[in-house]
């Protein structure tokens, strides 16, 4: 008997959630511009739901400079300022302050490996780890990969980068695949 192939149920929620779910969510970003902004992007949704950061995504865009690192670094109290009084986005004074010191921790480690992606990818030697869930409860909300990497972002300087926002992250960027064995967008095991 085959399985029907079903969607994993948390992007059911919205058009938006389905089109994150079916276009970018575990697929394998080797761009450092994205895999910055899904780790800021990550780190903000930290005690709140996806969907709350996803309907904020394209403001975080604009006012975060389209997440460049390079510009967030230099951010200084006025605009730190601006961007705690702006409504279209998580108004965390850690999380806002947290995403300029980041900017700096992610580009000293460019600067060391060549690109973030280089440091990234080389913890599971550049090829994806593809899990076989069966459903959400077989979903872990660490791993032992997300200790370790968690630890050394934090090392490096790293804010919310705590095992569990450490693992959203790997599933995210397609460092780990962790669509329910039934859903059309399931990688291959290679």
């Amino acid at each position: 008997m085959v399985t029907p192939a079903v969607r994993c149920a948390w992007a059911e929620g919205s058009d938006a959630m389905r089109r994150y779910h079916d276009e970018e969510w575990g697929v394998p970003s080797h761009d450092d511009g994205h895999l910055f902004e899904m780790l800021i992007l990550e780190g903000a949704q930290a005690g709140l739901s996806w969907s709350t950061i996803l309907n904020k995504r394209e403001h975080y865009r604009v006012v975060f400079d389209g997440f460049d690192p390079a510009l967030i670094v230099d951010y200084d109290e006025e605009k730190i300022a601006a961007l705690l009084d702006d409504p279209g986005i998580v108004r965390n004074r850690l999380k806002v302050r947290g995403t300029v010191t980041n900017a700096r921790a992610f580009l000293e480690i460019r600067e060391e490996y060549g690109s973030f992606a280089a440091y990234l990818w080389s913890w599971v030697e550049d090829t994806p780890l593809v899990n076989r869930p069966r459903s959400v409860a077989d979903l872990p909300a660490r791993t032992e990969l997300s200790d370790r990497l968690g630890k050394d972002l934090k090392r490096r300087g790293f804010t919310f980068v705590g095992s569990t926002i450490t693992y959203s992250f790997l599933q995210a960027v397609g460092v780990v695949d962790d669509h329910l064995v039934t859903c059309p967008m399931k990688r291959s095991v290679a």
